[in-house]
């Protein structure tokens, strides 16, 4: 069983907890390629290749400016304790202890505009490209193009050692796009999150997001391998709600 899971567009660096175990992210040499033509771009075609501020621009080329092929332990870190924002809040992987952290680098991966898929315990360094910037390099006209089947055959070789591959999505649905759902050799569960607002349960999208970062937490720490045992979720309030769930869907609300 593998879980999937989107970046934040949040990094924090210069963390001040020790960590170890770490290893180098598979395809750098195509994030190496990303940051060359990045590199080439002026802070007003950053700002509006990204839709950001001017300030979050200049921070991004400063970024690239000073992005390095060789990731060290002065100056990356652990992809699943940089990322910030509501999935990696209920995440909490910075209270993991080693046996869960050696837990998730095997059943947990990081989908990144920018790295392609991430283990957790990958070092990388601070950045900000969304796999939906429509970047175009070489004969890619978009990062779509240019990580789907990387992404996809990388999926596939991770699947091939599972007797029953199952991938866990806990991914938004702008990285869920990231590989080819037809020639991926796994059955894919999507875990769904609704709030009981006005008489229905709807997805309340920050709400949702948390919950992601909760369930990943749940499936790593109970070393979680089973579908059926994931309906055991009860953190926070929620339950799993057999009515509203399908053979593909795991629906889990809360009042």
């Amino acid at each position: 069983m593998i879980i999937i899971l989107s970046p934040s567009k949040t990094i924090n660096q210069n963390l001040s907890i020790e960590y170890k175990n770490c290893s180098l992210p598979v395809f750098l040499s195509q994030s190496q390629e990303l940051v060359k033509n990045l590199k080439t771009l002026t802070v007003p075609e950053l700002g509006k290749l990204m839709n950001v501020s001017s300030k979050l621009a200049e921070l991004t080329y400063d970024r690239y400016q000073f992005w390095s092929f060789n990731h060290t332990y002065k100056n990356s870190w652990p992809a699943i304790q940089s990322f910030r924002g509501d999935v990696y809040t209920g995440l909490d992987a910075v209270n993991f202890t080693d046996d869960d952290l050696a837990y998730a680098n095997k059943h947990l991966l990081i989908f990144s505009g920018l790295y392609g898929v991430l283990k957790p315990m990958d070092l990388i360094q601070p950045y900000r490209l969304e796999i939906a910037t429509k970047f175009s390099i070489d004969n890619h006209k978009d990062l779509y193009s240019y990580w789907i089947d990387i992404i996809t055959a990388e999926l596939n070789e991770i699947f091939s050692n599972e007797n029953n591959p199952v991938m866990i999505n806990l991914a938004s649905n702008e990285y869920f796009k990231s590989f080819s759902k037809k020639d991926l050799n796994a059955k894919i569960i999507t875990p769904v999150f609704k709030e009981y607002k006005q008489g229905n349960y709807k997805i309340v999208s920050i709400y949702a997001k948390r919950a992601r970062g909760l369930l990943s937490a749940y499936l790593i720490k109970n070393k979680i391998d089973q579908i059926d045992d994931i309906k055991s979720f009860d953190e926070e309030g929620y339950i799993y709600n057999n009515s509203l769930s399908g053979t593909n869907e795991i629906v889990f609300t809360r009042r």
